[in-house]
C-alpha cells in the first residue's frame, strides 16, 4: 500500500511540474502556434495561386486548342452562303471601276473614229460657215428683228394686266386680249419664217424658240395675276406658295416682299422674261450676291462647249449624214441601219454636250447674273426607269410649267390622269414639230410622231422596272433621235437641193 501511495504522489508531482512548465511557456507556444498557423495559411495561399495558375494555363491551352481547331476548320472549308456581286440580291453598288472602264473605252473608240474621219475627209471645221447658218444676207438679220419685235407682245401683256387690276377691263375682256396676244405670238413668227427668203433654218429655230419661251412665260404671267385677283376678291391677306414666297427668308438682302398689284411693273416683268424659269411668281427666291468665280466658270464652259458642238457637227456628223443619202434614196435597209448606228454615237454625244451647255452652264450663268435662287434646272434623269420619269426630270422648267398650268387644271376640270398625261405629251409633240418643221419649211411630222411614240413607252414602263426600264429609256434616246435626224435631213435634201438640181 505504501508503495502504491508513493507512486501516486510522484505522478501528482510530475503533473504539477508539467502544468507549471506549460504555464510558463504558454506565450511562446502561442507565438509558435500563430507562426505555425501563418505558415499553414501561407502554404494555403501558395496552393491557391498554384491552382489558379494551373487553371489559367489549362484555359490558355484550351483556347489555343480551340483556335487551332477553328483554323483547321477554316483551312478545310472555304465556302459560305453568299450571292454574286453582279446579282441584285448581293446589295453591291460600287461600280466606279466599271464606270471608269466605260469612259476609257468610249474615249478610245471615239478617238479611233475621229482619226479615221480626219484621214478620210481631212479638216472640215470652218468657223466662218457657222455665221452663214444664222445670216444669209449680211445686210438682213430677220431672226434678230423678230426677237426685238417680241417686246411689243410683252408690253401688251403688262398693259392688259394693269387695266385688269384697276377694273378698267372686265375679266372676259382681259382674257380675250390675252388669248389674241398669245395667238399672235404663236403664229406671227411662224409666218415670218415661212415668208422671208433670207431666213435661215438655224435663225428660224432661234426666233421660234424665243417666241415659244415667251408664250409660256406670258401664259404663266396671266394665270398668276388672275389668281392674285381672285385672292384679293376673297380678301386673302397672304399668297400661297404657288403664287409667292411665304417669307422674306428666301429673298436676298435688301429685298422686300411684293404684293399684288405692286408687281405690275416693267422691271418686274422683264426680270421674269430673262429669268431661267417659265413659271411666274411675285417674289422669286434670290441669292445673296453674284459670285464672280462661279460666273466666269460657267461662261468659259459655255464658250468651250459651243465650239465643241460646232466642230463635232462639221467634222463628224455632216459626213455621216451626207453618206446616208444614197442608202435612203435606194431604200437599202441594211445600209440604212448601218448609217443609223454610225450616226447614233455622235448624235447622242452632241445631245449630251448640248444638255450640259444649256441646262447647266447657260441657265446657271443667267441665274447667277440675275441672282435667281432656284437652280434646279434638271434632276437625275439618267437614272430614269420610265419615259415619264425622264420627261419629268430632264427639263425641270418645262415640267413645272406643264404641271402647274396644264396638267393640274385638266385634273380640276374632271379629266382623268391618263387623259391629262396624254394631253401633255400631245402639247409637247406639237411644239417639237413646230420648232423643226417651220424653220425647215416642210411638214413631215417626224418629231411629232417621235414624241407621241413615247406615250406607249410611258405605259409599258409600268411593267419594266430597274435596270431593264433604264435600258429601254437609254435605247429610246440613243436610237430615236438619230432616226428623226436622218428623216428630216433626207426630206430637206430631197425637197430643196434635189428639186433645185432638177
Amino acid at each position: 500500500m505504501a508503495g502504491r501511495g508513493a507512486v501516486g504522489s510522484s505522478r501528482l508531482r510530475r503533473r504539477a511540474t508539467f502544468s507549471a512548465v506549460r504555464a510558463a511557456l504558454q506565450p511562446g507556444d502561442a507565438r509558435s502556434a500563430a507562426a505555425g498557423a501563418g505558415a499553414a495559411a501561407g502554404d494555403g495561399v501558395g496552393e491557391t495561386e498554384k491552382r489558379r495558375s494551373g487553371t489559367h494555363a489549362s484555359q490558355r491551352a484550351k483556347n489555343e486548342k480551340r483556335k487551332w481547331r477553328s483554323e483547321a476548320v477554316q483551312r478545310m472549308s472555304c465556302h459560305q452562303l453568299q450571292e454574286s456581286l453582279l446579282s441584285s440580291a448581293s446589295g453591291y453598288s460600287n461600280y466606279r471601276g466599271i464606270l471608269n472602264w466605260c469612259v476609257v473605252m468610249l474615249v478610245l473608240s471615239n478617238a479611233r473614229l475621229f482619226l479615221e474621219n480626219l484621214l478620210k475627209y481631212g479638216i472640215l471645221v470652218d468657223p466662218i460657215q457657222v455665221i452663214s447658218l444664222f445670216v444669209k444676207d449680211p445686210y438682213s438679220w430677220p431672226a434678230a428683228c423678230l426677237v426685238i419685235a417680241s417686246n411689243v407682245f410683252i408690253l401688251v401683256a403688262l398693259y392688259t394686266e394693269r387695266q385688269l387690276s384697276m377694273g378698267a377691263f372686265s375679266e372676259n375682256v382681259g382674257l380675250l386680249i390675252h388669248c389674241v396676244n398669245l395667238s399672235i405670238i404663236l403664229s406671227f413668227p411662224a409666218a415670218m419664217v415661212l415668208m422671208i427668203p433670207s431666213m435661215t433654218p438655224v435663225g428660224g429655230v432661234f426666233a421660234l424658240g424665243t417666241y415659244t419661251i415667251l408664250l409660256l412665260k406670258l401664259y404663266s404671267y396671266k394665270d398668276v395675276n388672275r389668281w392674285c385677283r381672285e385672292l384679293s376678291v376673297a380678301k386673302a391677306k397672304t399668297l400661297s406658295r404657288s403664287l409667292s414666297c411665304p417669307s422674306d427668308q428666301l429673298l436676298g438682302p435688301g429685298e422686300r416682299q411684293v404684293y399684288y398689284p405692286g408687281n405690275l411693273s416693267i422691271r418686274d416683268l422683264y426680270y421674269f422674261v430673262f429669268a431661267p424659269t417659265l413659271c411666274y411668281e411675285l417674289n422669286f427666291p434670290r441669292s445673296p450676291k453674284i459670285r464672280l468665280s462661279f460666273l466666269l466658270r460657267r461662261l468659259s464652259e459655255m464658250l468651250f462647249f459651243i465650239q465643241m458642238l460646232v466642230a463635232l457637227t462639221q467634222q463628224w456628223m455632216v459626213p455621216i449624214i451626207q453618206s446616208s443619202m444614197k442608202p435612203l434614196e435606194d431604200m437599202d435597209l441594211s445600209r440604212m441601219m448601218e448609217r443609223l448606228l454610225r450616226l447614233a454615237v455622235p448624235n447622242h454625244l452632241l445631245w449630251l454636250m448640248f444638255f450640259y451647255w444649256f441646262f447647266h452652264s447657260s441657265l446657271n450663268f443667267s441665274a447667277e447674273l440675275l441672282r435667281f435662287g432656284d437652280r434646279q434646272f434638271y434632276s437625275d434623269w439618267w437614272n430614269s426607269e420610265t419615259v415619264t420619269y425622264f420627261w419629268q426630270n430632264w427639263n425641270i422648267p418645262v415640267h413645272k410649267w406643264c404641271l402647274r398650268h396644264f396638267y393640274k387644271p385638266l385634273l380640276r376640270q374632271g379629266f382623268s390622269k391618263t387623259a391629262s398625261q396624254s394631253a401633255v405629251f400631245f402639247l409637247s409633240a406639237f411644239f417639237h414639230e413646230y420648232l423643226v418643221s417651220v424653220p425647215l419649211r416642210m411638214f413631215r411630222l417626224w418629231a411629232f410622231m417621235g414624241m407621241m411614240a413615247q406615250l406607249p413607252l410611258a405605259f409599258v414602263g409600268h411593267f419594266l422596272r430597274g435596270n431593264y426600264g433604264n435600258a429601254v429609256v437609254w435605247i429610246s434616246l440613243i436610237i430615236g433621235q438619230p432616226f428623226a435626224v436622218l428623216m428630216y435631213v433626207h426630206d430637206y435634201y430631197v425637197t430643196h437641193y434635189r428639186m433645185e438640181s432638177d
